[in-house]
């Protein structure tokens, strides 16, 4: 079983950088699809960027040219690089990996904050 544990997160200003990591113990293939997720207050839960196992990446229209998603697959590592933050950016942000039919493992989730 695959267990992940978020870091990263915290307080910035509009404009601000931050960058979020995701370590993954137990059995994670390198194979698997990866990816980042966030759910602001009231809202529901939306993908934000995501890898497979070749290194593809896809983005939200919201975070393109502004958010970068890597992983290190020695490391069992994900990251998402995130830059030009904005206040709408403010949410709980999971990281996920699986079969990249169903993600089926997912961490507890770092807390971003952007104010304005």
């Amino acid at each position: 079983r695959v267990h992940l544990a978020e870091s990263g997160g915290g307080s910035v200003q509009a404009g601000g950088s931050l960058r979020l990591s995701c370590e993954a113990s137990g059995h994670l293939y390198s194979s698997y699809c990866m990816g980042w997720f966030r759910q602001a207050p009231g809202k529901r839960r939306e993908g934000v960027a995501s890898i497979d196992g070749d290194g593809t990446t896809s983005y939200a229209n919201s975070v393109k040219g502004r958010f970068t998603i890597s992983r290190d697959n020695p490391k069992n590592t994900l990251y998402l690089q995130m830059n030009s933050l904005k206040p709408e950016d403010t949410a709980m942000y999971y990281c996920a990996a699986g079969p990249c039919s169903g993600l089926d493992a997912w961490g507890q989730g770092t807390l971003v904050t952007v104010s304005s």
